[in-house]
């Protein structure tokens, strides 16, 4: 593919955007758009893993409104991975990976997904890099392009 036909396969963003997660009950969250970050983050509540059929499963929840933490959205998810994530703070955590699917506008793709509470961030979510690359054009100048 040419590039510049790779380049009119892409979409503009903003810095943030309003994105949902049709896996866990179409919850929509504002996310932060990060290219500096590698993986992407949902701030999750509650983390417990389990077993199920022989696989590690976690349980968790999602307060997907900013300084609201009564709206409570509880979800399960199969473990991907389990990785060491160097936060903006320097913090070394060990953090559960999942794999869910994310809308972005019109456009639903599958996304990797570090669980972690972000209680002192001020997005619930982050879209790294790695979830963006390929897909999309970042306007940072920009806020909302996919609707809100």
């Amino acid at each position: 593919m040419s590039e510049s036909r790779k380049r009119r396969s892409l979409f503009t963003i903003g810095w943030r955007e309003w994105v949902e997660l049709p896996d866990f009950d179409g919850t929509r969250i504002k996310a932060k758009i990060d290219t500096g970050a590698r993986t992407s983050a949902v701030h999750a509540w509650k983390i417990e893993a389990f077993e199920r059929d022989g696989e590690k499963w976690v349980r968790f929840e999602l307060h997907p409104k900013q300084k609201n933490n009564t709206h409570r959205v509880p979800c399960e998810a199969r473990v991907l991975d389990e990785r060491l994530i160097r936060s903006s703070n320097g913090q070394i955590t060990r953090r559960y990976v999942i794999r869910t699917r994310l809308k972005l506008g019109n456009r639903t793709w599958p996304i990797d997904l570090t669980l972690s509470r972000r209680d002192e961030m001020g997005f619930r979510m982050l879209l790294g890099r790695t979830a963006l690359r390929g897909r999309t054009l970042i306007d940072a100048a920009a806020s909302y392009l996919c609707g809100d």
